[in-house]
């Protein structure tokens, strides 16, 4: 459109419904993106595969799950004071059932269902450059026509069902944690069930699989650096204190990514004797939550430093695990803490129990699946229950199984097929009007997510009025941008131990899949940046007005 102004919602001539802004996905993101632009007086609509708002949320239901991270009561939009004086965190780490409810209630606050379509899967999406729109077609046959198309399709979305051989032939239940059952619950009292995968999810779900099963047997790919998460009911007075001051609480966040009480240590671990440095780790052991990774600043970037804290957190494993042949299978061999972190609610406790049995695949790979279990180069394992704990396609899986295709018939998937460019992490070049939220080489998960969502939903914001106010049609990064911009991500990766672990990170846990490290390390001053540079005439941008006037490049 090349006047700027909103058009009313409706459908055309030929049946396609005409909007300002499309949004695929209903969870975190998506919604402060509906709230946001519907603010502005445009026409949004939602559109999610799920049964309900929440994404990830909704789709994660898994016995266990729940924020991986001690979060409360700092897990939740910032924007509203009112909201957050409306709710009530019960935990460090709040439940499944919990994130759910809230996220229910945000879309209540807002009155967001309405213009939300569930149950509808955005099967295509494909530039028109002589429109200059996006054109969409969907599951149930909808055609829409948006001058925006924005990808809030979330990080962890796009479940990764791994290729072993006779899977397929198996002929008991299969369940992954990414796409547990919405409606009745799995029962799996009486059943041998078997887990695929010792990721966050894994963690989660084994002990209370174990508690319930007749015999679980763990196939364990990688050994974790899990840490204790000691979740507890939050302290009432940080609760009235983080509401009577969220102003500042919210500063906080922007700046630091968390609250000061939670901001990592500035002390390096050569400062101290090794008998200060191991009063320090345990300490941090005994706090739980994520005390051990930030108790010192250098254990993500010395190579030494992060031995000391993996052979400390080695040495507890094999306290708590009293048989030693099954903990030397659960012996980290990677650097600390450069995978995602895992929470351990008694994780190790469970290999205690003399009905779970520990399958190390590094020594006893998989040869196929029977109809009846499982066959390993050692022996057989008789299943009635398999569930996968096998991880995500994380932060580009999702958009990239829509394949949207920008100018010139350009397909994401060919774009992305050397590594996830982008400029920011929120556009691409070659998909004028494309934005992502917490796509590759943003953030992404390691900054709050609802600060980092409203960061990036607000610059969205501020563009499109721009270009309103402008009469511009279309905006998309250039090339010598979104070069830069990668370039700097995997500089500042690289003065990490990050990328020197297979991690989906890297994008390592799924085949074929090119290697590069994925998120931006420096929260805060991408943020900062961000808005700097909209405030300066969006640098390494190019707008485009009408058809048959020149683009104009801000450089």
């Amino acid at each position: 459109m090349s006047d700027g102004q909103s058009r009313p919602e409706h459908d055309g001539s030929a049946g396609v419904r005409e909007l300002d802004a499309l949004v695929i996905g209903a969870g975190v993101s998506g919604l402060y993106a509906l709230h946001r632009l519907r603010g502005m007086g445009l026409t949004v609509r939602v559109y999610d595969r799920a049964g309900e708002v929440g994404g990830t949320w909704w789709w994660n239901r898994y016995p266990g799950a729940r924020v991986d991270y001690p979060g409360g009561p700092f897990y939740c939009y910032t924007f509203s004071e009112e909201l957050v004086r409306a709710w009530d965190w019960v935990e460090r780490q709040p439940d499944q059932p919990s994130v759910l409810t809230y996220l229910n209630h945000v879309a209540d606050t807002f009155d967001l269902r309405r213009d939300i379509q569930l149950h509808t899967t955005v099967q295509s999406a494909v530039f028109d450059e002589a429109a200059q729109r996006w054109s969409v077609e969907t599951s149930d046959g909808e055609r829409i026509s948006a001058q925006f198309l924005i990808a809030a399709v979330g990080t962890l979305s796009a479940p990764n069902k791994p290729d072993i051989p006779g899977l397929d032939d198996f002929a008991g239940e299969v369940f992954h944690t990414g796409n547990w059952p919405q409606e009745e619950r799995v029962e799996l009292a009486g059943k041998r069930v078997g887990v695929i995968g010792t990721g966050s999810s894994g963690v989660q779900v084994i002990p209370h699989i174990a508690r319930e099963a007749e015999h679980l047997t763990v196939f364990q790919r990688t050994p974790q650096f899990a840490l204790p998460a000691r979740n507890q009911p939050l302290d009432p007075e940080l609760v009235r204190d983080s509401k009577e001051n969220w102003g500042e609480v919210r500063r906080q966040i922007r700046e630091y990514g968390r609250p000061l009480h939670m901001v990592p240590s500035t002390r390096s671990v050569h400062e101290d004797s090794e008998e200060e440095r191991l009063a320090v780790f345990e300490d941090a052991w005994q706090q739980g939550g994520l005390a051990l990774r930030e108790c010192y600043r250098d254990l993500l970037t010395d190579p030494v430093a992060n031995g000391y804290v993996s052979d400390f957190v080695r040495a507890k494993i094999r306290e708590t695990v009293q048989d030693p042949a099954v903990a030397a299978k659960l012996m980290p061999d990677y650097y600390f803490a450069t995978k995602r972190q895992v929470m351990d609610e008694g994780y190790f406790e469970t290999y205690n129990r003399d009905d779970v049995t520990l399958v190390d695949l590094r020594d006893e790979p998989i040869e196929t699946f029977t109809a009846d279990g499982v066959r390993t180069t050692e022996g057989e394992y008789p299943l009635d229950v398999l569930v996968l704990a096998t991880g995500y396609d994380a932060i580009t899986g999702a958009l990239r199984r829509i394949n949207p295709v920008g100018r010139d018939g350009l397909q994401l998937e060919e774009k992305w097929a050397a590594g996830s460019r982008t400029y920011l992490g929120l556009s691409i070049v070659g998909f004028p009007n494309l934005f992502m939220f917490h796509g590759p080489e943003s953030p992404s998960v390691m900054f709050h997510q609802f600060y980092g969502t409203e960061s990036q939903g607000d610059w969205m914001a501020t563009c499109i009025a721009h270009m309103r106010e402008h009469g511009l049609a279309t905006i998309e990064p250039v090339p010598e941008a979104e070069a830069a911009w990668g370039a700097e991500v995997q500089e500042r990766a690289n003065r990490t131990l990050y990328p020197q672990t297979d991690s989906w990170f890297t994008g390592a846990n799924m085949p074929g899949k090119p290697r590069e490290f994925m998120v931006y390390i420096g929260g805060s001053q991408y943020h900062q940046h961000l808005h700097e540079l909209a405030a300066n005439g969006y640098d390494g941008f190019v707008f485009e007005p009408a058809r048959s006037v020149a683009p104009v490049t801000q450089a």
